[in-house]
């Protein structure tokens, strides 16, 4: 009945959803951003308002949405420590209540939804790097745990309802996803050492700096999640997208103070709690099911970053620096 793909994302405002409205946009969807702007910002999607096949909704998927669609990416949840520990309780709502909610309305469309799971799912993980195979190593009571365990129970109603309704699930878990539109102060460690840098304000490292991450360009991680989308019915995951190459927190400092040419000089506070060790990939399943792997450097990635927060900086949208978490 309809001539172009009808999809919803929820989250559309946000750092990631904004960057696969506009890849569905450029693929000729017409795409539906439904954000309750907690964490997204207007200012992610303002160049797509106006667009024909681009429409805005405000509303919180913590309560039911009925609209036709024929896709829908799930991302609605904030993503960083600093707002989701804000209020913890509606972290977990988000992650339960909400999939609950983008179930229901897929099941009546029958659509094909996505759900923007994370590497926190593995926890402290004492496998490295991470398969999807491995359970994970997850404090349930912990400051972290309505991200990370909202998180793998709105895994467990995504297969539940598969194996219940035959609905066409994707299941996504993310690793330290980075790029132009992240927010300054969500204390994701990129965003805060490329601010804190560029106005050379002290880099702030828990520890020694030896805890390590994988970083993903956001363009690798839209480029994954549209080849996801795409796969058979019986293509369901979960399959991880991020990228295998591995850095110390301190090796992420000094490249940071190195592209931006800095005078900030690097301040060692106490680990938080929780804080996993070590964080990467196994993107086998990836390579193999979808033909995708990371194509950005981190140097190459940082420099496209780093120019966004010079003009952030420059327009005055930056006013404090949040410690990187």
């Amino acid at each position: 009945m309809h001539l172009e793909r009808r999809v919803l994302i929820t989250g559309g405002a946000g750092f990631l959803g904004s960057h696969l409205a506009e890849r569905l946009l450029a693929e000729g969807c017409q795409v539906l951003c439904v954000d309750n702007f907690y964490t997204g910002t207007r200012r992610n999607i303002e160049h797509l308002i106006g667009e024909k096949h681009f429409e805005l909704m405000r509303h919180d998927i913590c309560q039911p949405l009925f609209v036709e669609v024929d896709e829908i990416y799930n991302l609605a949840c904030p993503a960083s420590p600093i707002h989701y520990q804000r209020d913890p309780v509606q972290t977990t709502k988000t992650s339960v209540l909400g999939s609950i909610n983008m179930l229901g309305l897929a099941k009546r469309t029958r659509a094909k939804i996505f759900q923007a799971s994370t590497s926190e799912v593995y926890g402290d993980p004492s496998i490295h790097p991470q398969p999807e195979e491995y359970w994970g190593n997850v404090n349930p009571i912990g400051p972290r745990s309505c991200y990370d365990e909202g998180k793998r129970c709105a895994e467990t109603l995504f297969f539940d309802y598969r194996r219940q309704h035959a609905l066409e699930i994707k299941v996504a878990r993310f690793f330290n996803t980075y790029g132009p539109r992240t927010h300054p102060n969500d204390g994701r460690v990129v965003s805060s050492f490329i601010v804190q840098a560029l106005t050379n304000r002290p880099i702030t490292i828990f520890g020694e700096g030896q805890q390590t991450r994988s970083f993903c360009y956001v363009d690798d991680l839209v480029e994954g999640m549209v080849r996801f989308m795409d796969t058979p019915p019986d293509v369901c995951g979960p399959i991880n997208l991020g990228n295998p190459g591995e850095f110390t927190i301190a090796e992420l400092a000094a490249q940071v103070v190195e592209l931006t040419n800095s005078r900030s000089q690097i301040v060692n506070r106490p680990l938080p709690q929780d804080d996993p060790k070590q964080r990467c990939p196994d993107i086998s399943q990836a390579k193999a099911v979808l033909g995708w792997e990371p194509r950005v450097a981190l140097t190459e990635g940082l420099k496209k970053t780093i120019a966004y927060f010079e003009e952030m900086i420059s327009a005055g949208l930056v006013q404090r620096v949040t410690e990187p978490v």
